[in-house]
């Protein structure tokens, strides 16, 4: 079965979730304390075993769950061959294709609905169950003679349905055994026994469990075909030597301080799935441990199993694995790097290795043993944070792993990385926000509708493709020019002025702005864009900082016509804003903080407050204001704040606050920029362009 819908109420921080259609291989993204996890565990409620706390309840809706509410629930597609048995069993019944289980706070076994189907909840004689094969057994006894009836134990016929067709079988033939006993002198009695003992329908693959078709129905699901929920979330990290005397006192429930030695070493549970693993029989080991010969077999054949099954989802260099006894009954978990040539290196204890390879391996061994120890197959599995603290090619790997798994599993996994996101398709992924007032989560299936800060590594993941055609040398010889800034005010700034000037001889259309995430990454965006085949500028202020990044290209190979700092007739200008006539500036200035610091005493500043300051750009003016104002609790200048405003004023076409002096300052840095592509498209050659190209082997 796979899960298609599902809906969560009235559990820990979910009021209601709103019914939630996901897929096969889904992730669910979202902040710290979100909700994420609660989502996955309240799914676990519509396992058959899983029990309800009191705790798990949501205080805030004390009065809702004074009635029956389903706490869980969810609507399942059945499979073909899953829709096949039921209607072999059933053959009465229409194709079953959907089904829904609940689980309730008044109930503790999960319950089923057929979705517009009718089906009989009345008791049926005619069904081929358990119960009235029962009948069928006591009905015959009541026939034969009484002196025969009082002996015979009919306790097995009384209780629940047998667990499996081994119970059955034995429980059958011991009754038969005796039946044969007791009638040994009426053959009669024996013969018509035998007809009911060896009738094909009377054998336990043929029996349901069940009075009516409905219950027979829900039990027949319950025992064949009820999805699994299994959850992980606890990741613990394997180090490189284990006490195995602490070990076995540890599994044997006998409780001690630590089962460490000498450093921090393995918990059990992690041991456990280590051998596990490696089916390392640890009463085998005790039994050749003092013979060195059958003792290194042993350990090198769980050594190879272990290697085998941990290589598939490690990225990178494969690894071996070797366990070693060492005396002390200590075992030691040893590593080494396999190359592609055959060679082995780097052999030594996993403790030596760095926390990230650690996590990496520990991760990989527990989830790997997890799985396979639950025989997972058509299961839901469940993971929270499967990739915390992995490297992206870890977690590539990791998303290896779990494309495999949901071949044969649904997959449903919380995440906050980029790298694990690999499906956008709505119901793939899924946005999980809090509403903090009311302690709410909400999940957004449509997740572009999410908040932006929720959506951070999902836009990191989207812009992939950007990514790549960054590195595609083709994309980047064949693209228009691009114009690399220090800061997003500068690219928003040349975007809309350009929209704004409406001037075909100076458009900035021709030309992509790239805005750095910061000053320290203008140098490195620029050398790998201009590595990658693209024709790079950059624009820069006037500040220290600045001028040593602009050396910093030159030393790596850039024309000084490449880089452009802000000026105007031939005065160097601090920041793009300088572009903007302070007259401008001031108002939108004067707009936002009158309202914004109207109980902090904001009066309105004049071209007159700025003149007054020595500072030499308008931002360096303002800022040196706000600091003046540090105790009337004016915070710090936002100028991001003024270009926001001044941008969308652009964008609604109420501009009237600039002038005809600014727009021709702008004008000017168009011109400048233009001229410097020029002169640039005039002076480079192939040549220069192909030796900033060459191919990564």
């Amino acid at each position: 079965m796979r899960l298609r819908k599902f809906r969560v109420r009235a559990y820990r921080c979910i009021h209601d979730s709103g019914e939630i259609t996901v897929g096969d291989l889904a992730a669910f993204v979202g902040r710290n304390e979100s909700g994420k996890t609660t989502i996955l565990q309240a799914l676990t409620l519509l396992n058959k075993d899983e029990q309800v706390s009191e705790l798990d309840l949501c205080d805030e809706m004390s009065e809702e769950l004074k009635d029956e509410i389903k706490l869980a629930e969810g609507e399942f597609e059945l499979n073909q061959h899953e829709i096949s048995l039921v209607k072999e069993k059933f053959p009465g019944i229409p194709d079953m294709k959907k089904i829904k289980l609940f689980r309730t706070n008044r109930s503790q076994k999960v319950q089923y609905e057929f979705d517009n189907m009718e089906i009989s909840d009345d008791k049926d004689n005619a069904i081929n169950s358990w119960e009235n094969f029962s009948k069928q057994i006591i009905g015959f006894l009541d026939t034969i003679p009484n002196h025969l009836r009082i002996q015979v134990d009919t306790s097995f016929f009384e209780g629940d349905s047998p667990r499996n067709q081994e119970t059955f079988d034995r429980g059958m033939a011991e009754f038969s055994n005796q039946f044969h006993v007791i009638a040994i002198q009426e053959p009669k009695v024996i013969e018509e026994w035998e007809k009911i003992y060896e009738s094909p329908e009377n054998q336990f693959s043929n029996l349901l469990s069940g009075e009516s078709k409905k219950t027979a129905l829900e039990n027949f699901i319950s025992s064949e075909l009820h999805p699994r929920f299994v959850y992980f979330s606890d990741y613990k990290k394997i180090y490189g030597n284990i006490n195995l005397n602490e070990y076995l006192r540890e599994e044997n429930k006998d409780r001690s301080d630590s089962i460490e030695f000498i450093e921090e070493f393995d918990k059990a549970e992690t041991v456990r799935n280590l051998f596990y693993l490696a089916e390392l029989d640890m009463k085998e080991l005790e039994e050749v441990k003092e013979s060195p010969s059958k003792c290194i077999k042993l350990l090198n054949a769980a050594s190879n199993r272990l290697t085998s099954k941990l290589n598939p989802a490690w990225k990178g260099d494969p690894i071996h694995v070797d366990l070693r006894y060492n005396p002390g009954n200590i075992m030691s978990v040893v590593i080494s790097d396999v190359h592609r040539d055959g060679t082995v290196t780097n052999t030594g204890l996993l403790n030596r290795r760095a926390e990230g390879f650690k996590w990496t391996f520990s991760f990989i061994v527990n989830f790997a043993a997890e799985t396979q120890r639950a025989e997972l197959k058509e299961a839901i599995l469940l993971l929270d944070e499967p990739a915390r603290n992995l490297h992206p090619t870890q977690q590539m790997g990791i998303s290896d792993l779990l494309k495999n798994l949901a071949g044969s599993n649904q997959v449903l996994y919380a995440t906050h990385s980029p790298f694990m996101i690999f499906d956008y398709t709505p119901g793939n992924l899924l946005v999980v926000e809090l509403d903090k007032r009311k302690h709410l989560s909400r999940i957004f299936y449509d997740y572009w509708n999410a908040d932006d800060k929720t959506l951070t590594p999902i836009l990191y993941g989207l812009s992939r493709g950007q990514v790549e055609s960054m590195v595609d040398r083709e994309i980047g010889t064949n693209s228009r020019p691009i114009i690399i800034v220090e800061t997003m005010s500068d690219a928003m700034y040349l975007n809309a002025f350009d929209k704004f000037l409406q001037d075909p001889n100076i458009s900035m259309n021709p030309l992509n702005v790239i805005a750095a995430y910061n000053k320290n990454s203008v140098l490195p965006l620029a050398i790998f864009y201009r590595n990658h085949g693209y024709k790079t500028f950059i624009l820069l202020d006037n500040s220290e900082e600045s001028k040593q990044i602009s050396a910093q290209l030159v030393s790596n190979e850039f024309s000084s016509i490449q880089t452009i700092f802000f000026e105007r007739e031939g005065k160097k200008l601090e920041s793009i804003e300088d572009y903007i006539m302070p007259e401008d500036y001031l108002y939108v200035v004067n707009q936002t903080y009158e309202i914004k610091l109207r109980h902090e005493g904001y009066s309105n500043l004049t071209p007159e407050d700025i003149t007054a300051k020595e500072n030499k750009g308008i931002l360096d003016k303002l800022r040196v204001i706000w600091e003046e104002h540090r105790d009337d609790d004016w915070g710090e200048f936002d100028n991001e704040e003024i270009t926001r405003y001044i941008c969308e004023k652009i964008t609604l076409e109420e501009t009237s606050f600039l002038s005809d002096k600014t727009k021709d300052q702008f004008r000017s840095l168009y011109r400048l920029i233009a001229e410097r592509i020029r002169q640039y498209q005039n002076v480079v050659t192939k040549s220069d362009l192909d030796k900033f190209q060459k191919t990564k082997v």
